[in-house]
């Protein structure tokens, strides 16, 4: 599979809140979340369990960004 720009430092990207045009930080992969462990475990197993059907055969990583202005988050699928 490929490599995430993101998750190995080759790239950043800031994207603009839907809800009031501010700024998003990368906060990292939304796997991450899920649980104590999810973290650890392989990302291609995660991108198989994640919710997110096309994301390993599209080699995409979910990221998780929110607003540093009103709190909002979303997930953007970033090429890998």
């Amino acid at each position: 599979m490929g490599m995430c720009p993101l998750c190995n430092g080759f790239n950043t990207i800031s994207p603009v809140c839907p809800e009031c045009n501010g700024k998003m930080d990368n906060q990292g992969r939304e796997a991450d979340y899920y649980d104590d462990y999810s973290p650890y475990m392989p990302i291609d197993q995660m991108k198989l369990e994640d919710g997110f059907p096309a994301d390993y055969a599209n080699e995409e990583c979910p990221h998780l960004f929110k607003c540093t202005n009103c709190g909002t988050s979303q997930v953007y699928l970033i090429k890998e």
